[in-house]
């Protein structure tokens, strides 16, 4: 029937007076705003306004319609506005790359230093894989080093990082001055978070091209994973930044494996939603402070993906 874009037009031929000023201000020729009028005109079965008066002069039914459009076009623009600025209250995040909790956590203060008024429902459960809660609208906001194919999800790039292999200072292979192959590890103990196998980058990207399997270990957290390597219970795989204090204090030793595993942490996002007002801030926040603080980090911070960074 009547569309937005018709309330518009009355308006601005009320207010300009002619069709050929209308069509100046909607950067439109004057036959294409007749056409338009004429168009509506036939489908209401009456007329809007008498051609050929100066300053235009509506009929009726037109100025009805004009009463209608000084009643609902600003409500409408009222609307959208609220639209773009208003935000979510709470975040749901999870996280597949477990390690990143040492850096999130203060990340997250700082977040919440700015944004006092919404929540962070963190889920960190590491069996469960989130990217389809995300999916299905039970996530907001997934950290993860993995790109899903084919699905309605945004990867926006934070950083890339080096998965390292994990050593006690004493063992044989931290004073190995030849490259870590896949071989080396065949008869070590190697302790992991408790997730599919699949999921993890040594296992995915260096151990199971070459057919080796080692001794899976599971071990729920990292900072006993970095204490039982120190204590030569076995050896794990981390990215080098998580490690970079314990290594500083000669507790652990990190080594590349093969030509190294470079890996990029993500902010995955439901398409549609990247620049959601909470949301992008959010991952802005969180991305600049790794940025800042992380070490052994490449630095990936895209800013046309944070059009509405509003610190």
């Amino acid at each position: 029937m009547i569309e937005i874009k018709h309330l518009r037009t009355l308006q601005i031929l009320k207010n300009s007076g002619s069709l050929s000023s209308a069509a100046i201000q909607l950067h439109q020729t004057q036959s294409a705003i007749s056409h338009q009028c004429n168009k509506l005109e036939k489908r209401l079965g009456f007329k809007l306004f008498i051609r050929k008066t100066n300053p235009l002069k509506f009929t009726i039914q037109g100025k009805i319609l004009l009463k209608l459009s000084k009643e609902i076009l600003p409500k409408i623009d009222k609307a959208i506005k609220n639209c773009k600025y208003t935000h979510q209250t709470v975040i749901k995040l999870a996280i597949e790359c477990h390690s990143c909790i040492h850096w999130l956590t203060p990340a997250l203060k700082i977040f919440r230093k700015n944004w006092p008024k919404v929540g962070i429902d963190f889920h960190s459960d590491m069996i469960f894989s989130p990217q389809p809660s995300l999916r299905q609208g039970k996530l907001d906001i997934v950290l993860t080093s993995e790109v899903l194919p084919k699905n309605d999800l945004i990867y926006i790039p934070m950083f890339d990082f080096e998965v390292r292999l994990i050593l006690s200072p004493s063992h044989p292979l931290a004073q190995q001055e030849k490259k870590i192959v896949p071989e080396d590890l065949a008869s070590e103990i190697l302790m992991t978070y408790p997730v599919e196998r699949h999921r993890l980058d040594v296992w995915k990207f260096f151990l199971q091209p070459a057919g080796i399997v080692p001794i899976f270990k599971n071990v729920n957290n990292t900072s006993l994973l970095i204490q039982m390597v120190s204590a030569k219970m076995g050896i794990t795989a981390l990215p080098h930044w998580v490690v970079d204090s314990f290594e500083r204090q000669n507790l652990i030793v990190t080594k590349k494996l093969g030509d190294g595993i470079w890996k990029r942490l993500y902010a995955a996002v439901r398409n549609g939603e990247q620049e959601e007002l909470t949301i992008q801030n959010f991952i802005f926040s969180i991305c600049s402070h790794a940025n800042t603080h992380l070490k052994f980090i490449r630095h990936i911070l895209q800013p046309k993906f944070f059009k509405n960074f509003k610190y």
